[in-house]
């Protein structure tokens, strides 16, 4: 088993890509150790030290680290995703529950369209240029013009993270919703 590795804008991130389906649908985030219950490899990841957040997309597995260089974490990290993958264990465990949806939004029902658009924006151009980067980011919120959304993964904490979301994210989607004012994070 070959596993590649990226660097993502947040140095503090890294992205490993096994070769093959990480999920079938959806992400997962897995920022504490608790939360990584659910999943036999985050455990793992988290058993290395100084890893502080895993996450799971389609094809690829974002650990991040608390302290420390990646040279010295990089190989620990490899290790055990290779020895989960020949195990043959499964990704997340059968009482867990299901990767993150949508849910928790919050918006006006005459914001409907203008949501629907705004939603579509996130899922057809901006999530999956955040994906090649290690993340996610998810629609939390509309009101007043203002969308609210999450981001997660290597673009949680990232230096660059306002900026993209500010420039990037808020341009685009103010270009295709005049009524658009203003991109936060949650």
């Amino acid at each position: 088993m070959f596993i590649q590795t990226e660097a993502t804008p947040n140095p503090a991130t890294l992205k490993f890509l096994p070769g093959r389906a990480v999920l079938d649908a959806g992400t997962l985030d897995m920022p504490t150790k608790e939360a990584a219950s659910q999943s036999p490899l985050a455990t793992r990841l988290f058993d290395i030290p100084n890893v502080n957040g895993v996450f799971f997309g389609s094809d690829f597995i974002s650990v991040t680290k608390s302290d420390g260089e990646w040279p010295q974490i990089k190989p620990a990290v490899l290790g055990a995703i290779m020895e989960h993958y020949i195990s043959g264990a499964a990704l997340v465990a059968t009482d867990a529950q299901a990767p993150e949806g949508d849910g928790d939004e919050f918006f006006d029902t005459k914001d409907a369209e203008t949501v629907a658009i705004i939603k579509d924006l996130i899922e057809t151009r901006v999530r999956p240029a955040v994906a090649g980067d290690g993340g996610d980011i998810t629609f939390k919120g509309y009101k007043e013009g203002i969308v609210f959304l999450q981001m997660k993964g290597a673009c949680s904490g990232c230096p660059s993270s306002t900026a993209t979301l500010q420039h990037g994210i808020q341009n685009l989607i103010k270009h295709f919703v005049p009524e658009v004012v203003e991109i936060r994070p949650v």
